[in-house]
């Protein structure tokens, strides 16, 4: 078994793919509509998906914000350099949430950002995580 992709959805299709192709560098792996369910899918990732998991954007037609609910944490990505990710994230336009710097009560270094709909992504470095 292996995890094939998480699910989002999402208010707008074109900022949302845009967010996480152009702020994130993740690349569209395929989009289609279904007109007859009235929602369009698209999937994002760093790979294809047969050796990677990916994210599922999905747009529900006329519904422009989701209720993200209590649940919800967050998505993890793994960077070379957190500073550095979330400088040239800023400077794309990206929302920082939480600055880098260490965990509380531990070591990794992280930062969180902020999707255009409200999703947290965490950004983690590789050397270090508690």
């Amino acid at each position: 078994m292996r995890l094939l992709h998480t699910m989002l959805r999402v208010g707008d299709m074109d900022r949302s793919i845009a967010f996480y192709t152009e702020v994130l560098g993740m690349t569209l792996l395929r989009r289609k509509d279904y007109p007859e369910g009235k929602f369009t899918l698209a999937f994002v990732g760093y790979g294809d998906e047969a050796h990677n998991s990916v994210l599922e954007l999905t747009h529900n037609w006329g519904v422009e914000k989701y209720d993200l609910g209590d649940g919800y944490g967050h998505i993890a990505l793994e960077v070379e350099d957190v500073y550095k990710a979330c400088e040239d994230i800023r400077s794309r336009g990206g929302k920082i949430t939480r600055e880098p710097g260490p965990m509380k009560h531990g070591t990794s270094i992280l930062a969180f950002i902020e999707d255009p709909d409200g999703y947290k992504v965490e950004l983690l470095s590789p050397s270090r995580r508690d």
